[in-house]
């Protein structure tokens, strides 16, 4: 028996040799790590990826399918050495061999470091990174919102410690995925149902023991330590942009104190764990009151301190009072004085004191000219002490305080 394409009756199609590669080549060569150059990067439309990895001697042709981009961190860049994982495969369409990638890393922190810093970029252009947006953490929360595993040691942690700082804080959890390829979506789920409810709770007239009405006052969102690839979901820029746009104060607890994430940029506070987290939301229940009781006494002695002053200041100003007011009395009396010495100098009392008289007719009407005298008539002669009946017996044109000096 013949075996196909031995002879030329018994000739094999192009599609049937390479669909046979394909399979001895597959076949032949597992999943492998392949190192080497990255050149000719291409992103097509379709959203695959396309290069060639190569060294000094020979090239790779190497193709990464949109299915698999999310799991690389970022496109690698033009001479960028790598190390590539992947099946060997033969591509039938073309007869050409080539490598499919399904993981990517380079040396060192190559990729991860590219994306983290892509996505840094992008946040700081946009101002979600600034100092003046970052905002003040409540000082007396009474809820607190966490995002996170509902079954990890973070959440217990997180609850350990608000309860014993703070037994009156309650606490909401809001489930995530916070690994893996869902994480990312999960998490920006989450953060969207609390900015929901927020919003609900806002508008709402509940009363204040209705937990499920009331809005977080507080967010802290996070996770335990892990491997870089475990907590790269916090390095991911849509859940970057959501925990930016969360409408109450944040507080980021990823990894450990060496762990730095994107969220930590954009978060109000970064906490070195979840523990760390939980300190600086909620304060200590006993140091609260001792503060309550330490300003009581402050303020009971600055209001007898005020009221000293008050008195003092009353004392102060009724002393100056009486004092202006001696000083106005002083002055209206002496101005009184004025005015009646003037008064005094212009009474006809006065006057007549100073040895004039004044002459009035029976009628009472005073005579002060020479025609109203007639000879004959009876008159009064009013003097200083008294007044003097008189007879005109004459009348005369002139007086000695009339005649003209000679």
């Amino acid at each position: 028996m013949r075996a196909p394409g031995e002879t030329p009756e018994d000739a094999i199609t192009v599609a049937e040799l390479n669909e046979t590669a394909k399979m001895v080549v597959e076949g032949a060569f597992p999943r492998l790590w392949v190192k080497g150059e990255v050149s000719n990067f291409t992103k097509h439309r379709n959203g695959h990826w396309y290069f060639s990895l190569k060294d000094q001697s020979a090239q790779l042709p190497c193709v990464v399918w949109s299915r698999d981009v999310p799991r690389i961190p970022a496109a690698p860049s033009e001479g960028m050495a790598v190390m590539a994982r992947g099946q060997l495969t033969v591509y039938p369409a073309q007869g050409k061999m080539q490598f499919m990638v399904s993981s990517l890393e380079a040396e060192g922190e190559g990729l991860w470091k590219k994306a983290f810093d892509e996505t840094k970029s992008r946040l700081e252009r946009d101002g979600l990174t600034e100092p003046a947006r970052k905002r003040r953490l409540p000082r007396f929360p009474r809820l607190v919102a966490v995002i996170t595993s509902p079954d990890s040691a973070a959440l217990r942690d997180i609850m350990a410690v608000i309860a014993r700082r703070h037994p009156g804080v309650s606490v909401m959890v809001i489930p995530a995925a916070v690994q893996g390829e869902t994480a990312p979506d999960s998490l920006c789920a989450a953060l969207a149902r609390l900015a929901r409810w927020h919003g609900s709770a806002s508008t709402a007239s509940a009363s204040a023991g209705d937990l499920a009405s009331r809005s977080p006052d507080l967010l802290i969102i996070g996770r335990g330590g892990g491997s870089r690839e475990d907590l790269w979901a916090f390095n991911d820029e849509r859940v970057a942009r959501a925990l930016a746009a969360c409408p109450i104060p944040t507080i980021s607890a990823v990894g450990h104190e060496t762990d730095f994430t994107i969220a930590d940029l954009v978060s109000d506070l970064r906490a070195a764990t979840p523990s760390v987290a939980a300190e600086s939301a909620v304060p200590v229940l006993a140091e609260v009151r001792q503060s309550v009781r330490s300003l009581a006494g402050m303020l009971a002695d600055a209001l007898e301190d005020r009221v000293q002053r008050g008195a003092r200041d009353l004392r102060q100003r009724a002393d100056s009072l009486s004092i202006r007011a001696g000083r106005l009395v002083e002055r209206r009396r002496a101005r009184i004085e004025r005015v009646a010495g003037r008064l005094e100098a212009l009474s006809p009392v006065a006057v007549l004191a100073r040895g004039f008289a004044v002459a009035r007719g029976a009628d009472g009407a005073t005579l002060g000219r020479r025609t109203a005298f007639v000879r004959g008539t009876v008159f009064d002669l009013l003097v200083h002490d008294g007044r003097v009946r008189a007879t005109i017996e004459s009348i005369h044109t002139d007086g000695p305080h009339l005649r003209t000096p000679t």
